[in-house]
């Protein structure tokens, strides 16, 4: 009620309940503060800034590296699995899964690989 009463009077809810309301006079010295002070948060929003991008770039490399190794794990490997006995079953379960993990990452990974150089391009600014 006291804010729309406020509102229609154009005036403050403080000065319709009676309490001394003191003006601010900015003088050069507040304003100075006041500029450092938004410098200094600005800087820390920066650096914090900077340093998520950061942390990206090196994820994503981290990502590439990794894919990379396991390329040449499975390179390496040959599809071994592939040779071995299905009558067992333990070596059934396990060939399959192995085969099908192969598969999966084969046919993802080199999407993941790209996007993830194109993230790192990205992430460097120019200057």
């Amino acid at each position: 009620m006291l804010i729309s009463l406020a509102k229609e009077l154009d005036t403050s809810v403080s000065i319709l309940l009676g309490e001394t309301v003191q003006e601010y006079c900015l003088n050069e010295l507040d304003l100075k503060s006041i500029s450092e002070k938004l410098e200094s948060i600005n800087l820390q929003f920066a650096k914090r800034s900077e340093m998520r991008i950061k942390v990206v770039r090196y994820l994503l490399i981290l990502l590439c590296a990794i894919i990379t190794v396991v390329f040449i794990a499975f390179a390496t490997m040959n599809s071994e699995y592939l040779n071995w006995d299905y009558n067992n079953p333990e070596l059934a379960i396990v060939g399959t899964m192995l085969h099908g993990v192969e598969f999966l990452f084969v046919r993802f990974a080199p999407f993941v690989f790209i996007g993830s150089l194109i993230g790192i391009v990205f992430t460097y600014r120019k200057r």
